[in-house]
């Protein structure tokens, strides 16, 4: 089955399952996706830390924290939470609001906002702060009678089944769904050049965009001229008018320009070029016909921790010696088969996995020592390693699509871990366009 071109621009050139996929949207309605974040904490009477049960629906996490912070009169640093949520969907999760009253919440009004107050603590929530996500997602829009969508979607099923889940590759959103540009960006810092980098941010357009955003790209990309650029481009696009801004004042101080960016903007492009990569790696695998779900000698694996997460602080090669009893661990999903997240402290595995990750990183023409990042060191990365499987396999209903006459729908649930990607296991089903899945 032909992999769409976007998805090729990102590392992710395959599927995993044989089966036709279903198509249809996702995201017609904004209860269409739902997500309940998973925490291992448990909260008390006493604490310094308010912890509020929060459920959103078409809020983006940031803009809701905010405006709470407005509304409340203090600082949004008082605010935490343990990772951000999709802007079109239902989702609820636990945030921690440092020194307040609960009686201030009973004022404040925010649409399509539920707050309630579950208890307190002297540990506030920090991003990361959880063990995983629980999903319910509707696709809509499928092209196929109620019976052939079942049968295909069991026939996936069956299909992940047998490999033990599927490849866990980091989603398109990853790298900018309608304009998948993040990890070239951070190829020409790894590499280097920041000006290149600040072009490739500022003007390279997508096919994807709408008309006047690519031609005003397009200009810039041709004459460099800020100042017009700054007259045609949306204000939308504040990140790029921030960069033109101050090459306007600056000119060709391209790692400047990177400056003026929030500092965690600027590390989403090193770390989207490591993302890449690990797609990449992972894709190889696949075609050299390595399991995902078993080790082979000279692979790394880590090993399960008290959540039940991949730890992999907690690294050990397999060796002639070991390595039935790691097949055996990885078995019992307590042990997991890692890849790189390239950095300038990577060790690659040896044997054949080893050969699959030194001949991707090979083919960039890099060092490891590059990810010191020389030009702009506060972005430098030393690398990490991940699990290349993602062991879920969704429970679905099929029905008649009550929004598209004619059409069938099909309900997915499924819970991830923490720092996966819906859209890694939805790809699977749907098999389309990746714009149609944002």
């Amino acid at each position: 089955m032909k992999v769409p071109e976007i998805e090729k621009k990102i590392g992710t050139d395959l599927y995993v399952t044989s089966t036709n996929g279903i198509g249809g949207t996702l995201r017609q309605k904004t209860n269409d996706f739902i997500v309940e974040e998973i925490t291992n904490r448990t909260e008390g009477n006493s604490g310094k830390y308010l912890i509020i049960k929060l459920k959103k629906s078409n809020w983006e996490t940031h803009h809701l924290i905010r405006d709470l912070s407005r509304k409340l009169g203090i600082s949004q640093k008082r605010i935490g939470f343990a990772g951000t949520k999709d802007k079109k969907a239902v989702t609820t999760q636990k945030i921690s609001i440092h020194d307040l009253n609960p009686e201030y919440l009973d004022n404040i009004f925010l649409k399509d906002v539920e707050m309630s107050v579950i208890g307190r603590s002297n540990k506030s929530v920090e991003l990361g702060d959880l063990t995983g996500n629980k999903f319910k997602i509707t696709i809509r829009d499928i092209n196929l009678d109620v019976g052939d969508t079942y049968t295909r979607l069991e026939n996936i099923k069956k299909d992940i089944q047998k490999i033990g889940g599927v490849p866990n590759f980091f989603g398109v959103q990853r790298f900018g769904s309608t304009r998948p540009v993040t990890h070239l960006v951070g190829e020409y810092l790894v590499r280097g050049d920041p000006e290149g980098a600040a072009l490739k941010y500022i003007a390279d357009a997508f096919p994807d965009e709408p008309d006047d955003t690519a031609s005003a790209r397009n200009y810039v990309y041709e004459t460099r001229d800020y100042v017009e650029g700054l007259k045609r481009y949306p204000l939308r696009l504040r990140y790029e008018r921030s960069m033109m801004d101050y090459l306007i004042k600056n000119p060709d101080d391209y790692t400047g320009a990177f400056n003026v960016l929030p500092r965690n903007i600027q590390r989403i492009f090193v770390h989207a070029y490591q993302s890449y990569l690990f797609n990449r790696i992972v894709c190889q695998r696949i075609k050299e016909e390595l399991s995902l779900n078993q080790s082979y000698e000279g692979d790394i694996v880590c090993f399960k921790n008290k959540a039940g997460l991949p730890d992999t602080s907690r690294l050990q090669e397999v060796t002639s010696t070991n390595i039935n009893g790691m097949n055996n661990l990885i078995r019992r999903r307590r042990a997991f088969v890692t890849a790189p997240l390239i950095g300038y402290q990577t060790d690659f595995s040896s044997g054949k996995p080893g050969e699959i990750e030194k001949k991707v990183f090979e083919e960039t023409g890099l060092s490891v020592s590059d990810f010191k990042l020389l030009t702009t060191p506060e972005l430098a990365s030393k690398g990490v390693r991940r699990e290349i499987l993602l062991h879920a396999v969704p429970s679905f209903e099929v029905d008649v699509d009550d929004l598209n006459p004619g059409k069938s729908k099909a309900v997915l649930d499924f819970t991830l871990p923490k720092g996966s990607y819906a859209t890694t296991l939805l790809r699977e089903h749907m098999k389309v366009n990746p714009l149609k899945m944002s």
